[in-house]
């Protein structure tokens, strides 16, 4: 039902998802425009004779021509911008950076701001002409004028500053990075979701609800899905994690009957839909609660980096260090204990060793013949083999080997091969040593 999903911490998911969007910031700046318009009329009779006639009609007219002739200009030439570094990006470091460009908040707020203040113009200048406002008493409409004028000089200049590096790889880089330690730090925060850590086997005898679409899934409102489970009786297992494609009719969850329904309204029927509202599946994969595909974007940059048509190593060198300092605030999930925990539904952990292959698989393979590279992502994965999470340890481990195997093969030059193998941590170099002689041998 959807009642169900009627919780305080969906809607503020919702709220938070909904709010990324441009449509609904520009939305919103107009509603104030609006509002702000209708404030001031309603103001303007409280405001005393003598201090409502001191400004005319007049001064706010010259001030709102002008707001609506340049917000009209300076918003075109805004969207041409955004629209050329969209562009840009995607041809220039990975077309995945895209849509995490898109939801840039300074963009976005002064685009919001300068629409807003054009529909402001607009609404006032017919106000105006509908004798609204008296031309002897615009006191308060001129004030709210000026207002608006030094709201659009603030965001103006913001935006000026923010375009010196806007869609610059550093400035990507950055934003990719940004993002993703935030969603990291979401999920150590909420390890599995804030569910139980799904480790063990499904229940016998459990139900597989299948998905009604193919896509990947983009986002789960937990709290909602745990209501949901909670109020059927059941428990639901998450046998797709955040990020995978799943395809239409294939299992998307299992349901383990553990008691019986709150009540007679809440059938088999409600229970399909309330998962099936719970668990969003689109055409494309989103940065929101997947740690893993910001790893991945990471990783989709340093490659392009290492392009024969790019040939810039130290970009992937960058990426590698950046990669580095986000991997070194994971957390084992299950070792993690909690206070709260949504006990009707039940999340796969993350597993270290996909996080290593999505952070430097694609980027080993692709400069394995580049030395630089491959020493700086030895020298990373042996810190990450110090790292106190077990798991983590390990995975740094095994993929610091085959790395190291592969790049050895693509390098023909014996110092370069020397020198790669010096800048390995002393047990992984001292493992492939007797793997290559062991090869010999045979």
């Amino acid at each position: 039902m959807i009642k169900d999903l009627l919780n305080p911490s969906t809607l503020i998911r919702k709220a938070r998802y909904y709010s990324r969007q441009l449509s609904v910031r520009v939305a919103i700046m107009g509603l104030l425009a609006i509002g702000a318009v209708a404030l001031s009329s309603l103001i303007e009779s409280w405001i005393p004779e003598k201090l409502g006639t001191t400004l005319t009609g007049a001064a706010a007219d010259r001030l709102l021509s002008i707001i609506a002739n340049a917000m009209l200009a300076v918003t075109t030439f805004s969207l041409s911008v955004m629209v050329s570094v969209y562009r840009s990006s995607s041809t220039q470091w990975t077309p995945r950076v895209h849509r995490l460009i898109i939801q840039d908040l300074t963009t976005q707020n002064t685009l919001a701001v300068f629409i807003g203040a054009y529909v402001y113009a607009l609404i006032a200048i017919i106000m105006r002409e509908l004798g609204v406002f008296d031309d002897k008493r615009a006191f308060v409409l001129f004030i709210t004028t000026v207002l608006v004028l030094v709201l659009i000089v603030f965001y103006l200049i913001r935006w000026v500053l923010h375009l010196q590096s806007f869609g610059s790889l550093i400035d990507t880089s950055r934003q990719v990075e940004r993002e993703t330690c935030r969603t990291f730090r979401d999920r150590l925060a909420n390890p599995c979701l804030g569910a139980n850590p799904l480790v063990d086997a499904v229940p016998e005898g459990a139900e597989v609800i299948r998905a009604n679409e193919s896509g990947y899934i983009q986002h789960i409102y937990p709290e909602g899905l745990d209501s949901v489970a909670k109020n059927h009786g059941v428990h639901i297992y998450l046998v797709r994690n955040i990020g995978g494609f799943v395809f239409v009719n294939e299992p998307l969850v299992q349901v383990h009957r553990v008691g019986e329904p709150i009540d007679d309204d809440h059938t088999d029927e409600t229970l399909h839909d309330g998962i099936q509202r719970s668990i969003i599946v689109g055409d494309v994969r989103t940065f929101d609660q997947d740690p893993r595909f910001g790893l991945i974007v990471m990783g989709e940059v340093a490659s392009k980096a290492l392009s024969p048509g790019v040939n810039d190593p130290d970009t992937a060198i960058d990426v590698i260090h950046r990669i580095g300092r986000i991997l070194t605030d994971y957390d084992d999930e299950v070792a993690r204990d909690r206070d709260e925990i949504l006990e009707n539904i039940f999340v796969r952990p993350l597993d270290p060793e996909d996080l290593i292959q999505d952070a430097f698989g694609a980027l080993a393979r692709d400069g394995k013949t580049v030395v630089e590279v491959q020493q700086c992502l030895q020298s990373t994965l042996g810190g990450l083999m110090r790292h106190p999470d077990d798991g983590l340890c390990k995975a740094a481990r095994g993929a610091a080997e085959r790395h190291l195997l592969r790049a050895l093969s693509g390098i023909d030059f014996a110092p370069d091969r020397d020198q790669l193998l010096k800048s390995a941590a002393k047990e992984v170099r001292d493992s492939v040593t007797a793997k290559l002689d062991a090869g010999k041998a045979t």
